[in-house]
């Protein structure tokens, strides 16, 4: 079961999409290496993460609609795997992370333009107790 937002009171911006209180990351087109901005999300959700060791996260990789459907599923779970290592390396315990791949299935913007695109590629972060 997902903690509400109420539970999990943060310095973050509030703006983040309900259900998370760990900004996504996004990638370049066609890639799975971090960026500068994604690592230094990363290294905020790694101090966060560290004041709470009572919550499990699951990292989500997501694609955009370009591509064949498993070209995106391995992409997307390269996308969470980085994250996922880039987490590890910062000293959050792996037993507390998961990754899935979601590839081109779940699009936050369904349209097909190139700012659909980019917010599509993404690592997200589902946060539970």
């Amino acid at each position: 079961d997902y903690a509400s937002g109420s539970d999990l009171e943060t310095d973050f911006p509030t703006t983040y999409e309900e259900g998370s209180p760990l900004a996504d990351i996004h990638f370049d087109y066609d890639s799975a290496a971090l960026t500068e901005p994604a690592r230094a999300m990363l290294e905020r959700h790694a101090v966060w993460l560290q004041t709470r060791r009572d919550l499990r996260v699951t990292i989500e990789g997501h694609c955009d609609q370009r591509g064949t459907v498993e070209y995106n599923l391995a992409l997307g779970e390269q996308r969470a795997r980085a994250a996922f290592d880039y987490l590890a390396s910062l000293g959050v315990a792996t037993d507390r992370l998961r990754t899935v791949s979601y590839g081109k299935e779940r699009p936050l913007d369904p349209s097909n333009n190139e700012e659909a695109y980019r917010v599509n590629r993404r690592a997200h972060f589902s946060v539970s107790r």
